[in-house]
């Protein structure tokens, strides 16, 4: 179903009711939203604007919604304002259900007068009802995709079954976003804009990682979606043409991701093709740091390091890495003579600077694929 159908049955449903309205995901993902009128405060309290914004709840306002039995009721469920919390405007809750499965959830304000048996909620249960339909046959056509791109991505490499389940849409070129960590009870998201199939890759795991079948054109906003929504590192694979080398694509992204965890300048969200020597070194296996490195790597010695990779990413400027660190350069001076006396390291060799470097980056990667990546 496309967002333009689930639209039109909003609408319907604030024709019905004479209300603004929204509809969520059960996991508090906006799908489609009713016209409201901007100047009406009651309307825009801050829980809708950041739904509408940014098309998701917060973890405490889902808490505070749940709170009152939604995920189990059949029913209309009344909500109270609560103004510490955002809610200015009480909430009638509609619950989109199918076959005793919540499947998501219609909003609507409440201003007390209306009864849960009022006609009108009658009929905008109906509408709840026809979109549950919808999102349940979604949901098992995603789960079937999301199972077939887990096994593309699997060892065995088992892509044809994907390929056809895709159509036309297997057609490159395609790639894939990397999110983690995933924890591993949290719910597939659904309708997510852009992408072709979604799966977690570590079923039962604390922090596992999420796998994004997408278009390279809209891979970046994929990814910064699923960051903004879910926090964590998305990392972006190359293009392939066929689904046949997803495989490739799926470890380009799991050193993104690793690589946008450990370096600022990614912003948590970084693309294969930039990551430079990260390229190199999210393809290191995971080791114990060098011995000449590892006194350095104490957090007793934290700004050491700090000042050790700076005064490196500035290629040995000691005037930049003084203004970049903020400190005289004679206290730079006297920190670059202590590295070099916990390490055994000549900062003026050139083979000793590249170990010294190499190291200091790669001990900020966060672990492989074995652990949660």
């Amino acid at each position: 179903m496309t967002g333009t159908e689930y639209q039109e049955l909003i609408d319907e449903a604030c024709a019905l009711l004479g209300t603004p309205a929204t509809l969520e995901g059960r996991d508090f993902g906006l799908i489609a939203y009713g016209a409201h009128d901007s100047a009406d405060d009651r309307v825009m309290d801050p829980v809708r604007t950041r739904s509408i914004l940014s098309r998701r709840s917060t973890a405490a306002v889902r808490a505070y919604f749940e709170g009152f039995g939604i995920t189990r009721a059949e029913g209309p469920v009344r909500i109270p304002p609560d103004p510490g919390a955002g809610v200015r405007t009480g909430r009638l809750c509609l619950p989109v259900r199918h076959s005793g499965v919540v499947y998501g959830y219609i909003w609507l304000l409440d201003d007390g007068a209306t009864a849960l048996d009022d006609p009108r909620l009658v009929g905008a249960s109906d509408v709840a009802d026809r979109i549950g339909t919808r999102l349940a046959a979604e949901a098992r056509a995603g789960a079937r995709l999301g199972e077939l791109l887990r096994a593309a991505l699997s060892p065995a490499g088992r892509s044809r079954e994907l390929a056809a389940a895709l159509g036309a849409a297997a057609e490159g070129p395609l790639t894939l976003v990397a999110l983690a960590p995933w924890p591993g009870e949290r719910d597939t998201p659904a309708g997510l804009p852009g992408a072709l199939a979604v799966s977690p890759m570590a079923r039962g795991s604390a922090h596992g990682t999420l796998a994004v079948l997408v278009r390279p054109g809209g891979a970046r906003a994929v990814a910064a979606r699923l960051r903004g929504q879910y926090g964590g590192a998305a990392g972006v694979g190359g293009a392939r043409r066929d689904v046949a080398d997803l495989a490739g694509a799926w470890r380009e992204s799991l050193a993104a991701a690793r690589a946008a965890a450990a370096e600022e300048r990614f912003g948590g969200v970084a693309d294969w093709a930039a990551l430079g020597p990260y390229r190199l070194l999210t393809a290191l296996p995971d080791a114990a740091p060098d011995p000449a490195v590892a006194a350095l790597l104490d957090p007793a010695h934290r700004e050491l390091a700090r000042t050790a990779e700076t005064f490196l990413d500035h290629a040995g400027q000691a005037a930049r890495t003084a203004a970049a660190l903020g400190i005289h350069r004679q206290t730079l001076y006297y920190r670059i003579s202590r590295i070099e006396q916990l390490t055994g390291l000549d900062l003026a060799d050139g083979e000793d600077r590249l170990l010294l470097h190499m190291s200091l980056k790669t001990a900020r990667l966060p672990g492989g694929e074995g652990a949660g990546l």
